[in-house]
């Protein structure tokens, strides 16, 4: 099934299920919030079931759907951590920046706890000043259930309850100096934006692994292809291995949302891979070609966005139609 949250009522919407083709949706009246669905996922997912029957089945009593009335299917979350699992990205990444990438970040997980107050909508705008080097991150993300501490990685398996897209922005250019203080992303992370809809993983079919997911992620600047890497392929870290790291010292909340990084394929040849203009997969963002231009031309080419630019990110299924519906999102300049 697939499910959103529309903007009606308190700052956590009104949750709705809607039709797998994204056309209608359907009213879950009195479960309220995601949130609270989550909360009582065993008991109350099979009401909710029959909800997205009913929605793909008839269009008695239903609404056409607008992805520009959805907030983030979380609007607000209990924990949002987001993980490094494509090992590549991390590692082109820390080379433009001139930084050692250590061998352990091979074998064991890099999470980060980003905010999860103020998550937004798929059509919200991105604000910020052009100085702060603002890039997009295209990732897919899941949300858990309850999750217990020290839980095995085939509890973790088990506690995944949806699956969406993420546009993780990240503020290039205050990045160094906050990790040069030794304690993390703080202003260099602001609100990350989510797909209209999350899916539950049976809605993703023999391309859900039960661990990753087996599609390519597209992102278009400004109407022009950016990237297309396969999510299944390249992906050093499956989400379970990555819940289970969070949930080593800590139990994890129904609601908790896990990232996976920003998507990153090798090329063909092994190397870091090549713009979509140029016959690869290209990359799910800015930064990454930016460093394939420098190691490839000894300088950067493409700029951080400005205000005006617009982002999408999407993935298709394989009969061709959007699975999550589209992150569309226009650059805006913060006011001061």
């Amino acid at each position: 099934m697939k499910l959103a949250t529309l903007r009606a009522g308190s700052r956590d919407g009104q949750l709705v299920v809607v039709s797998r083709d994204l056309t209608r949706s359907l009213s879950v009246m009195p479960i309220a919030t995601l949130q609270s669905a989550l909360d009582e996922w065993d008991t109350i997912a099979p009401t909710l079931r029959v909800f997205s029957d009913r929605v793909n089945e008839s269009e008695k009593g239903t609404l056409p759907f607008d992805p520009q009335a959805c907030l983030a299917p979380l609007p607000r979350a209990y924990q949002w951590a987001d993980a490094s699992a494509y090992v590549n990205h991390v590692a082109l990444v820390r080379q433009a920046r001139g930084v050692e990438m250590p061998e352990s970040f091979w074998t064991d997980p890099l999470l980060y706890q980003g905010g999860s107050d103020s998550l937004l909508g798929p059509c919200a705008p991105i604000r910020g000043d052009e100085s702060w080097g603002i890039d997009f991150e295209a990732e897919i993300a899941v949300v858990t259930g309850d999750v217990p501490m020290g839980a095995s990685v085939e509890q973790a398996r088990k506690a995944i309850r949806l699956v969406m897209l993420v546009n993780d922005v990240s503020l290039r250019h205050l990045i160094p100096g906050e990790l040069a203080k030794g304690f993390g992303f703080f202003q260099s992370k602001p609100s990350s934006a989510f797909s209209p809809v999350a899916v539950t993983p049976d809605e993703l079919g023999d391309a859900w692994d039960g661990g990753r997911l087996h599609l390519p992620l597209l992102s278009t600047l400004n109407g022009k292809p950016f990237g297309k890497p396969d999510t299944g392929v390249d992906m050093t870290f499956d989400f379970p291995t990555l819940i289970a790291h969070a949930a080593k010292t800590r139990p994890l909340a129904a609601g908790t949302i896990i990232g996976s990084g920003t998507v990153s394929n090798r090329g063909a040849d092994g190397g870091p891979g090549r713009p979509v203009g140029e016959g690869g997969l290209g990359y799910s963002c800015i930064a990454e070609q930016r460093v394939v231009e420098a190691i490839l031309s000894g300088a950067t080419k493409t700029p951080f966005l400005k205000a005006g630019d617009r982002v999408r990110i999407e993935m298709l299924g394989a009969d061709g139609q959007s699975i999550f519906g589209a992150i569309d999102q226009a650059v805006e300049a913060a006011s001061r």
